[in-house]
């Protein structure tokens, strides 16, 4: 059982690190937070002095054993077996991709409700019905030295 939950533990790093050997400090606190494991006991002050009791002295990043000491002391700290946090985190099934979804805005959205030259599809630079070709833009005729016309 032990070792089926360390090769899960090891994917589940792998997923949050995005297949990189190591993990930084952010993303060791976000796994912990998608996780559902962040609380008075266990909390962002925690996991930080704990990730950085255990990463490399100046890398700011932990390998996998590193990790797996930080897991431990976390489970400590929570005052939870290191085995049921492993469980947990395993269940998790990697990191929780969350993003800002737009609210409707009617106004926006709803195109019967728009007013005005956006009400007949929106403002235009070339009149369709009047001009055929690029000659009718310009006014080509002479100019004098300071460009008016004669």
């Amino acid at each position: 059982m032990v070792e089926k939950s360390g090769g899960d533990l090891k994917s589940i790093f792998s997923k949050y690190t995005s297949g990189k050997p190591e993990m930084d400090g952010k993303t060791f606190f976000k796994m912990f937070k998608d996780c559902g494991l962040v609380d008075k006991k266990l909390t962002q002050t925690v996991i930080d002095l704990t990730f950085t009791k255990f990463a490399e002295k100046g890398v700011k990043r932990m390998k996998y054993d590193q990790f797996l000491k930080g897991i431990a002391e976390c489970a400590t700290k929570k005052g939870v077996s290191e085995a049921d946090l492993k469980a947990k985190i395993t269940a998790s099934g990697g990191p929780a991709y969350k993003g800002t979804k737009a609210d409707a805005v009617k106004w926006h959205d709803d195109k019967a409700l728009y007013t005005g030259v956006y009400a007949q599809g929106g403002p235009t630079n070339v009149d369709k019905d009047k001009i055929t070709s690029i000659s009718q833009t310009c006014d080509r005729t002479a100019a004098d030295v300071r460009g008016t016309k004669k």
